[in-house]
């Protein structure tokens, strides 16, 4: 089954509207007893909250959210200065994908065009457009076929002469392939995209460890977190899509991220490696472990609490890696956790892009890191099914 995706906000100056929204707009607005219109939404002195008013502030509730987005055409939380940005690095993107379809990484890394076409076509994704539809049509259908183009018959997706570790690509590679998968409407690169993921689940299958994680190439035999947490989603994802392979492969895998927590809540390099906790693998296997539907997991519940003890909004290092996964866990959580966090994050991003509209991400690149600046300031358009809540 297809669905068909919705306009971009980045198709024009103003964001989309969501069309099924607005009918339940129209019920919130009656719910929250607006009843003067856009004069009622101004608060005046007269309309300061009570006590139980106080008391009920908070995180914003769903209906209010709905309002928002219908009145403004913006996700709340997302101001006209954050989608400014937004536009600003999708038009990066853009403008410097080669003539392959590929992204390749201008940093000091090595070139890993398949992870870095992965991650800048999800970021693309995520403005809503699609394949066939929408601002950035062309450039996702360059992609995908990049990245068909280089599936092996083992189902491996990389370039190996430019990726010595192929399966942080190939993780990428196949979350981006899967998502785009659900959108695409033409019959015959469906059925095209369907061989190459079911291919690349079967991979991802065979290559993991007799401990439930992936190490850096498929016949490694071993296992570390951050190439764990990137098999995971690209399961997650090509399941959302209805890509089937055996549901042991994800218990496996969860038992895997279980196996490596420490007492601190954190989670270590590797289940049989010891050591301290990683923050940044933190907070990887906790987004990996809500994807999973594992909220109330009081391993992930520990791990989120490192996470945000120990990564602070403004830092480096892997510190983008580190972000990417933060705000998909607490995006996840919601609440008024997940909305501090993303008026704080997104401050620091605007002033850490570029005046070409790209971010530097982790020394990795400029492909790298304004990728993942787009992917964290999208999140609230909800417009990926591996990204929603």
């Amino acid at each position: 089954m297809t669905t068909t995706p919705t306009r971009s906000h980045a198709s024009e100056t103003t964001p989309y509207r969501r069309p099924l929204l607005f009918a339940g707009a129209v019920c919130a607005v009656a719910a929250l007893g607006l009843r003067g219109g856009a004069e009622s939404l101004d608060a005046t002195p007269q309309d300061k909250p009570g006590k139980q008013e106080k008391a009920d502030q908070g995180a914003t509730s769903k209906a209010e959210q709905d309002v928002t987005a219908v009145l403004t055409g913006r996700p709340h939380g997302v101001t006209p200065q954050i989608e400014r940005a937004i536009l600003r690095g999708l038009k990066y993107l853009q403008s410097t994908q080669d003539r392959s379809g590929a992204w390749r990484s201008a940093g000091g890394y090595g070139n890993y065009p398949c992870a870095m076409t992965g991650l800048a076509g999800t970021a693309l994704a995520a403005s809503g457009s699609s394949t066939t539809r929408g601002k950035y049509a062309r450039a996702l259908q360059r992609a995908v076929q990049f990245l068909v183009r280089n599936a092996h018959p083992n189902g491996l997706i990389t370039v190996m002469q430019e990726e010595a570790r192929p399966m942080y690509g190939h993780g990428f590679s196949t979350m981006f392939l899967a998502e785009m998968y659900g959108m695409e409407e033409e019959l015959k690169a469906q059925k095209r995209l369907h061989q190459v993921l079911t291919k690349a689940c079967e991979l991802i299958t065979r290559s993991q460890s007799a401990a439930g994680g992936w190490l850096y190439a498929p016949d490694d035999n071993g296992d570390e977190g951050s190439v764990t947490v990137t098999q995971v989603q690209a399961l997650r994802a090509c399941r959302n899509a209805g890509i089937s392979f055996p549901v042991k492969t994800i218990n496996k895998a969860i038992k895997y991220i279980h196996d490596s927590a420490n007492k601190d809540g954190g989670i270590r390099y590797s289940s049989r490696s010891g050591g301290g906790s990683r923050a940044p693998i933190t907070a990887a296997a906790v987004a990996v472990l809500y994807n999973a539907g594992k909220y109330d997991d009081p391993i992930a519940e520990k791990a989120l609490k490192y996470a945000q003890r120990t990564i602070p909004i403004s830092g480096s290092g892997h510190h983008y890696y580190a972000h990417l996964y933060l705000s998909q866990a607490l995006y996840q959580k919601g609440g008024k956790e997940w909305e501090k966090y993303y008026r704080d994050m997104s401050k620091w991003l605007l002033r850490q892009q570029r005046s070409d509209g790209s971010w530097m991400g982790d020394g990795v690149g400029t492909t790298y890191g304004t990728s993942i600046a787009l992917i964290i300031l999208q999140l609230p358009y909800a417009y990926l099914p591996i990204y929603q809540r």
